[in-house]
Parts: C-alpha cells; structure tokens; sequence
C-alpha cells in the first residue's frame, strides 16, 4: 500500500460513515477500514438471528416471533428531527437518493404516572391536558413569544438578550410551573439534564424552534423521521456516497493497529502485515482504548411486542421522554417504539426500547418506569455499555475519536459530535 491517504478512517459506526462521506466530497482522500465484517459497529441493524446470538448466545429464536429477515433492529436506536442537523447533512450530501424516509408518528411525554402528547405550538397549549387552565395561557404566551423570535429581529426580542438572559430568567417572565418547564426543557428543547437553565436561553429557544419547525415540516404527529427499515441503511449510504467520491472501503480487516512516530504523531494504519499511510485518523474509542476515558455508562432494554404502546394514540412509531424529575433521578429516561409501518419488524411486531444514562449496575430495577408503561412483552433483552469520550489532543497525536452514542432517542447530540469533529479534522 504505497498511496498516501489524507485520512484513514476506522470502524463504520454511523458518525465515521458521515464523516468520510463528508471528508470524501470534501475532495479528501479516505481509505475506510472496520475489523467486522459488517457495516455500522456500535449502531448496526441486527435481524433475529443475530439478536439472539448477542443476546442469548445461540441463534434459535422461537418461531412465534416470525421470519428472521424481516427483523431490523438497530443497536443505536434514534429518531431525526425533520428539520436538524442530520437531515441538513443529508441532504447537503445528497445522500437522500439512497434512502426513504417516513415521519413518525408520535411524540409524547410522562408526568406523574401518565402519558400525554407533548404540546408544541400555541394552539396545542390551549388543548392539552398536561395543564390547568391558567398554566395553558401562560404557556400559550410563552409559545408564541418563541414562535415569533427571531435573532434578527429586535422588535421580537421585547426587550431580553437571549445571549445573556439565562433560560430559567426567560421561563420565569412567564410564570410557568415546574411541571410545564420540565417538559418543554426536555421533550421540546430536548435537553437531557437541567443544566441549560442556567445558561444563556438563546440554544434553549432555537432547540424550541427547531421542534416547532421539524413538526411542521411533514405535518405528521411528531417532528421526527426514521428510515424504512431502520437505521443500518444510512452507514452504507454514506459509505456508497464516499465511494462515488474516490474513497476506498475495506471490511474483515483484522486488528487495524494505528502506527505512531517517534513524535507521538499517528502516520498510518496496519493491518495484515501491511502499512496504510496516513496524514489523520478518524476513529471510534473501540479503536484507540489508551486515548480515551469512560465518562459514564447507558442502561437499555431492548423488548419485542405484540401491540403498540398504550395511551399513544395508535401510533406506530412513537418516542416518549420521562424527564428526569418525574422520576426522581439525575438524567432523563426514553421510550422508543418502531414497528412494521417502518418495516423494521413482520407485521402485527413492534420493536420498543428503553434507555437511560445509568445510575446503578440493576439495569431491571433502574428502567422499570419505562418498561411498565409498554405493557406485555414477548420477549426483552437488557444490557449495558459504557460511554467514552476522546482525552487526547489531536494536534498533537492527528488522532480524531468520536465519542460513544449517548442514551437520547433523538440525533442531535450525535450530530453536533460529527459537526464539531469535522471542523477540527478539516479546520473549516
């Protein structure tokens, strides 16, 4: 291998995907290189097979259960916003000829023991049973106060600096409960803890107006998309896109050990016996283990059914956020729910899983909350994985590691990881 590429990229976990189909069109040269003989790493699709393999150690799942192949079922499991950051980068790549799309169709929110569709625009507020009569025209107010901002725009701004009023000053203008803040924070604005209160609300009310428009965007019942037949066709789509684009993939690649100088600086990837240079790498933390640090651990349960959830409208596809309070923890909890209408399941199956960061080692007892609200289930897988993120300094090894998938249903932190990498790797 005499080449020299601009970039070698390891693992073909969905944020490495995106980013050697963007360095690739970027007119970078990228060899791609993954030690599994599948596309996706961390965020593959499995079918039932393979599910029970990684689960239950054989591949004999029972029958009842239906044919294997039409099983979809990602280990990463998230929804897109219509409008965001990813469905930006899909487009902008053109990667869209290479997938289909379907809204989903519910977004729904848990408060104290129930589920309520979560309220996103003013007219919503007026109707939804989440609040008492005044609570509805406060929240009104404060809807169309965030509908009609715009950064540009002095006149909307009455009188705040969004850059320098804290979130909590903002919601506080308006009187509204705890309750209502922790469901607009969090299944609205999607925030994950409540630290955003304390920092300028400018991220808080355009994380509200992305919402407001990705719900609007498809007219559906949520602001989110999902492919058919799951997320383990977009690595390949990038895949296919950096191709088209002169990059070089390589799959079954055993070991991929990255070579250093006498500098610490990384110059190149072996594998076989053989030394592909290099002038960056960009990889998962699998890849480089020295060079990063655990910061946390996600707890999940991965449930096949036979219906869908209950209180969700009939809705097919659904997410459902169990902000942290609510349950008297430190972090949020999701529901995820895909079925057949996605083509990730035979008809009458539903895939649901339930995440959250982890805060004890009995991820059982830890997602309960989420698992009672599914009702029965034909079958359910728990697991745990650990969270890394990058410690090195990339001036000074060329190293470029991503950070471990998060436990939200939705993409927007995974893509400000990619955005925020390929800033550094390109410096554009």
């Amino acid at each position: 291998m005499d080449v020299e590429y601009d970039v070698i990229v390891l693992g073909t976990g969905l944020k490495e995907c995106i980013l050697s189909g963007l360095l690739s069109v970027n007119g970078l040269k990228v060899l791609h290189m993954d030690r599994n003989d599948y596309y996706g790493g961390e965020s593959s699709s499995l079918n039932l097979k393979q599910l029970w393999k990684r689960f239950r150690g054989n591949d004999e799942a029972p029958e009842s259960l239906g044919s294997s192949k039409e099983y979809n079922v990602d280990m990463i499991p998230k929804f897109m916003m219509a409008n965001g950051g990813l469905v930006r980068v899909l487009i902008h790549t053109d990667v869209t000829k290479y997938l289909n799309f379907k809204a989903v169709d519910g977004s729904f929110v848990y408060k104290k023991g129930k589920i309520y569709k979560v309220p996103a625009t003013d007219v919503e507020a007026l109707k939804s049973p989440l609040m008492g009569l005044f609570e509805k025209r406060r929240t009104r107010k404060f809807f169309i106060y965030v509908q009609d901002y715009e950064e540009n725009d002095p006149k909307s701004h009455e009188g705040m600096d969004l850059n320098k009023v804290t979130a909590r000053d903002l919601i506080s203008k308006y009187g509204l409960e705890d309750d209502t803040i922790d469901f607009i924070g969090h299944s609205l604005a999607l925030h994950s803890d409540d630290r955003y209160l304390d920092e300028p609300a400018m991220h808080f009310v355009k994380k509200m107006k992305l919402y407001a428009e990705s719900l609007a965007r498809f007219q559906g019942g949520s602001p989110y998309i999902y492919p058919m037949y799951g997320l383990g066709e977009l690595p390949q789509a990038f895949a296919r896109l950096s191709a088209v684009y002169g990059g070089t993939y390589m799959l079954n690649k055993p070991e991929c050990k990255v070579e250093f100088d006498q500098n610490g600086k990384a110059f190149g990837v072996t594998s076989e016996g053989e030394t592909a240079k290099c002038k960056k790498v960009v990889c998962d933390p699998s890849y480089l283990p020295d060079k990063v640090q655990k910061v946390g651990k996600v707890a999940r349960a991965i449930c096949i059914m036979s219906h869908l959830i209950p209180e969700t409208n009939d809705s097919h596809s659904v997410q459902v956020i169990l902000p942290q309070k609510q349950l008297g923890r430190k972090s949020d909890m999701y529901l995820f729910c895909c079925s057949y209408s996605h083509n990730v399941a035979p008809k009458g199956k539903y895939i649901a899983f339930v995440t959250t960061e982890a805060e004890t080692d009995q991820p059982e007892v830890e997602l309960k909350p989420g698992v009672d609200l599914l009702g029965p289930v034909d079958e359910i897988f728990y697991e745990t994985y650990d969270r890394f993120e990058p410690k090195n300094n990339h001036e000074d090894d060329n190293c470029f590691i991503s950070t471990s998938y998060d436990a939200t249903t939705h993409f927007e932190s995974t893509v400000d990881d990619v955005i925020s990498m390929y800033k550094k790797i390109t410096g554009k």
